[in-house]
This record gives C-alpha cells, sequence and structure tokens, in this order.
C-alpha cells in the first residue's frame, strides 16, 4: 500500500521529532495535539531544529520552508485522522490513555490506514486487540533525538499483517531510517536490553559501589559506549525509566527486572532527570 496522509498524535519530543523527519523526507504530516499551547511549543522546537541545520549548512533555507510547509497541526484527532494512510500515536508510556486513542482510531480512520505506536514498552498485540483491525496495528518505535537517530523498531502485534509490516518497513527506509522488525514481548529488544543496565548501574549508587561519574565512566572508557548508563537515564527520563521496567517486571514476572528502590524514590521526589534539571545529574 501506498503512504501519502501521516498523522503524527502528540507534539512533545517525540512527536514533533516523528513529525519533523516525515515532513523533511517529503510526506504531508498532521501533528494532533490536546491544546494549541502544546502545538505551538511542538511547531517552535521543528523551527528552531530545523534553523539549525540550515546554519550548519546541512539544508537550505527552502528546503526549510517547505518542510514546514507540509506540517498542519490540529486539536480534533477525529477530523485529522479521517483521510489518513497512516497514524502514529507519540504520547506518554500509558497504556489506559494509549487505549483511548486507538478505540477513537478505530472508529474514525479509514478501514486501510495503518495504526502504529511509538511505545517503547507496551504490548502491540494489546493495543491491537482494543480495535477491530489488529491485522492494521504496529509498533513505530523511533528513538530520541529523532531526527538524528537512525533506528526504528518496527514492532508486529500477533495479528500484525504481512502486508502491514513490509509498508512500515519500506516507509521507515523513506524516512532515511534503518528498520529492524522485531516481535512484540515486553520492552521489545532496545529496553530489554538497556533497561536492566540502566537499572544495574541505579544498583550500583543505591549500594555505594561509586559515584555516578565513576560508574558512568568505567562504561563509557571501558565499553565504548558514547554515553553512560546514569547519563542516559537522566536524558530518557527517569520516570520513563520506571514506567519501563515496571512493563517489564509485570510481563515477564522475572525479578531481574525489579527497579532499583532508588529510582523509584528518586520519581517520587520529582527527580526525573533533564526535564527537571535535576536526577543523577544536575543540568538546571
Amino acid at each position: 500500500m501506498e503512504i501519502i496522509k501521516t498523522v503524527v498524535i502528540g507534539a512533545g519530543t517525540m512527536g514533533n521529532g516523528i513529525t519533523h523527519v516525515m515532513a523533511q523526507s517529503g510526506f504531508s504530516v498532521t501533528m494532533v495535539d490536546v491544546s494549541r499551547e502544546a502545538l505551538d511549543r511542538g511547531m517552535g522546537i521543528i523551527n528552531k531544529n530545523l534553523a539549525r541545520m540550515v546554519s550548519k549548512e546541512k539544508i537550505t533555507e527552502n528546503s526549510k520552508n517547505e518542510t514546514l510547509g507540509r506540517i498542519t497541526t490540529a486539536t480534533d484527532l477525529d477530523e485529522a485522522v479521517k483521510d489518513a494512510d497512516l497514524v502514529v500515536e507519540a504520547v506518554n508510556e500509558n497504556f489506559e490513555l494509549k487505549e483511548k486513542i486507538f478505540r477513537q482510531l478505530d472508529l474514525n480512520a479509514p478501514a486501510g490506514c495503518i495504526l502504529a505506536s511509538n511505545t517503547s514498552s507496551i504490548s502491540i498485540t494489546k493495543l491491537g486487540a482494543v480495535t477491530g483491525r489488529a491485522g492494521r496495528v504496529i509498533g513505530m518505535h523511533f528513538f530520541n533525538p529523532v531526527p538524528v537517530m537512525k533506528l526504528v523498531e518496527v514492532v508486529r502485534g500477533l495479528d500484525t499483517l504481512d502486508e502491514v509490516n513490509d509498508a512500515v518497513v519500506e516507509m521507515s527506509k523513506k524516512l532515511g531510517k534503518e528498520p529492524v522488525p522485531v516481535n512484540d514481548y515486553p520492552g521489545f529488544v532496545s529496553n530489554r536490553v538497556l533497561m536492566p543496565m540502566i537499572n544495574e548501574a541505579i544498583f550500583c549508587v543505591h549500594e555505594g559501589v561509586g559515584t555516578p561519574e565513576n560508574i558512568d565512566n568505567v562504561m563509557k572508557l571501558g565499553m565504548a559506549h558514547p554515553m553512560g548508563p546514569l547519563r542516559l537515564a537522566d536524558f530518557i527520563g527517569l520516570d520513563v525509566c520506571l514506567d519501563i521496567l515496571n512493563v517489564l517486571y509485570e510481563g515477564f514476572r522475572d525479578p531481574k527486572y525489579r527497579p532499583c528502590p532508588l529510582l523509584v524514590k528518586m520519581v517520587d521526589a520529582g527527580k526525573l532527570g533533564d526535564k527537571t534539571g535535576q536526577g543523577f545529574y544536575t543540568t538546571a
């Protein structure tokens, strides 16, 4: 199937990044959020990132303007998706919220529309099951920052059709990404491997094995990681890390995924990393 009209739900970090990449790759895209203020912030970030690319001579001013011209914004989800070929949901990592959106999409998107989620850990099969079109539900897990990171985890639910998987793989390539197909298990591949490492690094802080700086330096200097696990946790958001670990723990019922008590305590204290200016590092 040919994908022409796209919709991205959510104007936050991931949503505006996906919108940016789709528009820059030549697709007509509508970015949807519940408030005009959120949409204005998202568009401001897209404009700022494109302007930075112009200043670095990666794109021309004309290319920037053409990209912005392919983006429309909307607060009415039902109206925005009525003629969409692909919808990518990119809201908070909360199943109840995603479930509500997928039920709404099922009622209002065309029968042939692909319904994708940018979820980093929630079951695609479970999301598909709340619709009447589970075969057309799939995961498109982009990575932050979306305009820079090449990977898209393409996550097949139990009922995802081959033609839908193939269309999303091809679409990801058109976006300049490297699609990697995986099957639907808690955390998929990326977070099933990454989050236990981050969690173990937090346990090392919790147990006094080392400071955040020293733990990160071991991983950077000894394992050639570009960013240490604790600095990465701050960048991702400690609340997001906790949400994903809880999905892994609940999904597998394996104690190796039990979130470190220090992580829980920091989230309870509102120390969420870069987004609040304080986590394992102070950035504000």
